[in-house]
């Protein structure tokens, strides 16, 4: 990313906090429209909650753009957790698709396109990170069955509870 991504991102980001509880209510919405598989990832979640975590990830990441090695540790956090609860790869490129429509309606007419170039490459550098970090953890996950999440634990559970009951 360039400086001027840089301060275009943080500046535009300051427009977003306003409206951040539509914002996220709009990203949620668009990437359900797009990825509907993605839905059953928060099957459990209270999505007003969630909303708010993500526009506090996306202000840390706003905020650490400019010394973006200060935000690897929290980012590789965040990516293991991801893996828990089911996040692939694939993912990623939906989630990325969500925040910037979310972002162009959110923003309107002041999301140029070299304001969404300049999101772009945030979400590259983000993504790349995550997915690389994602991968490490699956990896080691792999190698520890006994290390299962809880959500697979608890997926697994419910899996066994409803063909227990399935009609002979």
């Amino acid at each position: 990313m360039t400086r001027d991504q840089i301060r275009l991102v943080q500046a535009s980001f300051r427009n977003v906090l306003p409206i951040r509880e539509q914002a996220a209510a709009l990203f949620y919405d668009r990437l359900f429209e797009i990825d509907p598989g993605t839905r059953g990832l928060f099957a459990d979640t209270d999505l007003r909650t969630q909303g708010g975590k993500l526009m506090a990830a996306i202000g840390m990441v706003v905020h650490a753009l400019e010394a973006p090695e200060s935000m690897v540790e929290k980012l590789k956090e965040l990516a293991r957790r991801h893996v828990n609860y089911g996040v692939e790869d694939k993912h990623y490129a939906t989630v990325g698709a969500a925040l910037l429509w979310t972002l162009q309606v959110g923003l309107g007419e002041a999301f140029t396109p070299e304001l969404r170039d300049a999101w772009a490459s945030a979400y590259h550098m983000l993504s790349e990170r995550m997915m690389e970090a994602a991968r490490e953890a699956a990896t080691r996950a792999s190698n520890n069955p006994r290390g299962l999440s809880d959500r697979r634990r608890r997926l697994g559970s419910r899996l066994l509870r409803t063909t227990t009951h399935l009609p002979s």
